[in-house]
């Protein structure tokens, strides 16, 4: 057993992420009240190669999270069920710090995965082109109303499925901002946020990797999953590491 490994089963042991239930049950109706979010499961960060940000080479995480949530994708649409979908996109002129240039509008960085390119033409599916790392920040429009909001009222949600890249940051942020929202009445209907931890993925960086790069940091996958989904939580999210449907 690695270092690694072991530090990472301490940690687990340090802070559990405890039961939720562990699985989320949808009845055949839950389309009512029920939606889902895909966050950024965009080229530019799941893709290998495909920028930046991307991987370098195949990671499991992060092809088992774009397995999960396609999947969950066409489930919903099947059932002519509501889906919401952030996709992270910048323009060259507009950084966003501290991370270098990523899914630039153009570059194909910014559009969904291509097992995922089916879902643009489902009617089922509300998108949004963000560009800022919180989803819940980048729906607002000028004239103030929100995008994310304005879905959760047309449909009735009490309840989003949350899925997506990455796990402590752009899903994480998502989560506590709506959490946020919802808590001082800005989200209504919605009263829960259930994150599904195999349709969650985030990037690896290893520490041997990370010290020979200028300004990196240390991001070792793994333990960065689980704080990030214990730190969404913490905040009052669902945490559930398993979906089922009613027929």
């Amino acid at each position: 057993m690695g270092s690694e490994t072991r530090e990472i089963d301490a940690l687990r042991l340090a802070v559990p992420l405890g039961g939720d239930g562990d699985v989320l049950h949808l009845a055949a109706d839950a389309g009512r009240t029920v939606g889902l979010v895909l966050v950024d499961i965009v080229n530019g960060f799941c893709t290998v190669g495909a920028g930046n940000l991307a991987p370098t080479e195949p990671n499991e995480q992060i092809e088992t999270m774009v397995e999960e949530a396609a999947k969950l994708a066409k489930i919903f649409s099947d059932r002519n069920w509501p889906i919401f979908a952030f996709l992270d996109t910048h323009y060259p002129d507009k950084p966003e710090p501290p991370y270098p240039p990523h899914c630039i509008i153009g570059s194909g960085e910014e559009n969904l995965v291509p097992a995922l390119e089916w879902l643009e033409k489902s009617p089922n599916l509300t998108a949004r082109r963000k560009d800022c790392i919180n989803g819940f920040i980048g729906s607002i429009e000028k004239d103030g109303s929100n995008v994310f909001s304005n879905w959760v009222k047309k449909y009735e949600i009490k309840t989003v499925l949350v899925v997506g890249i990455c796990t402590d940051v752009c899903v994480l942020d998502f989560v506590c901002g709506t959490l946020s929202a919802r808590n001082i009445g800005l989200v209504p209907p919605l009263e829960d946020i259930v994150v599904y931890s195999k349709g969650c993925a985030t990037y690896d960086l290893p520490v041997q990797v990370a010290r020979n790069m200028k300004g990196a940091l240390a991001h070792p996958q793994d333990l960065f999953h689980h704080m990030g989904l214990y730190m969404a939580k913490s905040r009052g999210a669902r945490i559930v590491h398993d979906v089922s449907f009613g027929s």
